[in-house]
């Protein structure tokens, strides 16, 4: 059985985790969710664990006993990641080397599989060229991204900075597992 981690980061677009997860669940794909704190101010970790039946991991530091380090445990075992929605912030931090939560410090420690980041941003986060020089050394270093597209946006702009479809993420994370 195939095995992914889905970070979630906080976005407005944090709700389209929820059928990203229920899509790659219903095809038998175990999805570990891991949630930034802003995330959880979005969508509820309690959503995405009843459609993946996974415990969602939201806090580096919880009081729950394993044999494992779970941090590290999690980026072995995950055949890839992808994280719908990413922020500008989650890749600014990427970039820099920065792993100060659950999700950043998994990252991190995933070592030859690949991450596949979905931008979501106000279109003017997205086209600041801070955040696309964190991209292009993100790319440098093999991760890969899968383009937000152009819409209104949450805040009313019309422009590039929406989450791509669920539809082009499932089928790229399916082709990703050589599931397809």
């Amino acid at each position: 059985m195939k095995e992914i981690i889905l970070g979630v980061t906080g976005s407005i677009a944090a709700y389209k985790a929820a059928d990203i997860a229920n899509q790659l669940a219903k095809r038998k794909i175990k999805v570990h969710t891991i949630m930034t704190n802003s995330a959880t101010k979005f969508i509820t970790p309690l959503t995405l664990q009843t459609l993946t039946k996974i415990k969602v991991y939201t806090d580096m530091f919880e009081e729950i006993y394993y044999e494992d380090v779970r941090h590290i445990s999690l980026a072995q075992k995950a055949d890839c990641c992808v994280i719908a929605p990413a922020t500008a912030n989650l890749i600014g931090k990427l970039a820099s080397g920065i792993a100060d939560d659950m999700l950043s410090t998994v990252i991190m420690a995933i070592k030859n599989k690949p991450v596949i980041i979905c931008p979501a941003m106000n279109t003017a986060m997205y086209e600041n060229p801070i955040t696309q020089s964190n991209i292009e050394k993100l790319l440098a270093f093999g991760y890969q991204f899968i383009e937000p597209k152009e819409a209104l946006l949450a805040c009313g702009d019309l422009g590039k900075g929406a989450l791509a479809e669920v539809e082009t993420i499932v089928a790229a994370v399916l082709k990703t597992l050589g599931e397809v």
